[in-house]
C-alpha cells in the first residue's frame, strides 16, 4: 500500500521548540509533505491549548482522513501526542474494528478531573476514548487499545485503565490477524537513547522497538501510524527504527 507521509508543524501543546525541530528533521528525511508552521512553545492549560490548537488538531484528523479515503497508509509526524484527540476518532469512524497500538512511556489517560499537570498531551487517549469531551468526538473503545512500553501511570489513570479494560501487550504476535493503527511516542525509548520532554527510565532500546514493529508488521494489518516527539539530531535513528512501518 502506498504511504502518505505528512509532517505536521503547527503547535498543539508544545512546551519546547524541540518537538517541532525534530518533526521537521524526521519529515525531511522521510520525504514527507511539510504542513503548517511552528507556533510559539509555551506552558498553557489544557483548555487554552485545546482552544488555540483547534485548527492544528482539525488538520491532523483531516490528513488522516484524506489518506484513508484515498486508500493510502497515513504516516503522520508531529511534535506532541495531543493530535490523538482528533486522529483516533477519525480512525475508528473509518475502521471501527481497528486496534490502537499505544507505544508510549505514558498512558495519557488523564481527564480534566484527574490531571495534576493540566497538560493536554497527558489527556489525549482518554479523550479519544470518550472519558471527557474534547470537542473532536470519541469512539475508541478502551478494550481495543493495547499498550506496550508504558511505564509511568499515575494512580487515577491506573484505575481508569483497569476499569475500562485497556490491554497491556507483551508480544506483537498477540496482534496476529488484526487491523492496527500505531501511535508511537518516541519517549517509549529509554531517555539514554531518545531525549524526551518527560523522560522515564527503563524504556526500550532502538533495536527492541524496531524488532517489535517488524513483528507487528508481519502479523497484522498496519492501517497507519502517528509518530511524535522525535528529538532534534535523532531523525536518522528514528527512520531506521520505524523502517518496518515504511516498507
Amino acid at each position: 500500500m502506498e504511504r502518505q507521509v505528512v509532517a505536521l508543524m503547527c503547535r498543539t501543546s508544545d512546551r519546547s521548540p524541540d518537538g517541532a525541530r525534530g518533526t521537521l528533521e524526521l519529515g525531511e528525511l522521510l520525504g514527507a509533505r511539510i504542513v503548517g508552521e511552528p507556533g510559539e512553545p509555551r506552558s498553557a492549560t489544557w483548555q487554552e491549548d485545546l482552544r488555540d490548537a483547534r485548527g492544528c488538531l482539525l488538520e491532523a484528523g483531516g490528513q488522516l482522513d484524506d489518506a484513508l479515503e484515498a486508500g493510502r497508509m497515513p504516516i503522520l509526524i508531529a511534535a506532541e501526542c495531543s493530535i490523538a484527540v482528533s486522529t483516533l476518532p477519525t480512525l475508528v469512524r473509518r475502521h471501527p474494528q481497528a486496534r490502537v497500538l499505544w507505544l508510549d512511556a505514558h498512558a495519557d489517560f488523564h481527564t480534566p478531573e484527574t490531571t495534576a499537570s493540566g497538560y493536554l498531551g497527558g489527556m489525549c487517549l482518554a479523550g479519544a476514548c470518550g472519558l471527557w469531551d474534547t470537542g473532536f468526538g470519541a469512539g475508541v473503545e478502551p478494550p481495543r487499545v493495547v499498550m506496550h512500553g508504558v511505564r509511568e501511570v499515575e494512580g487515577p489513570e491506573r484505575v481508569a485503565l483497569d476499569r475500562r479494560g485497556v490491554h497491556v501487550l507483551g508480544d506483537a504476535s498477540q496482534l496476529e490477524g488484526l487491523e492496527v493503527f500505531v501511535h508511537l511516542d518516541l519517549d517509549v525509548l529509554d531517555p539514554d537513547v531518545m531525549p524526551a520532554a518527560f523522560p522515564v527510565t527503563g524504556g526500550l532500546l532502538a533495536a527492541e522497538l524496531g524488532a517489535f514493529l517488524a513483528k507487528a508488521a508481519e502479523t497484522c494489518t498496519i492501517l497507519g501510524a502517528e509518530i511524535t516527539s522525535c528529538a532534534p539530531g535523532h531523525a536518522q535513528l528514528v527512520a531506521e527504527t520505524i523502517a518496518p512501518l515504511l516498507r
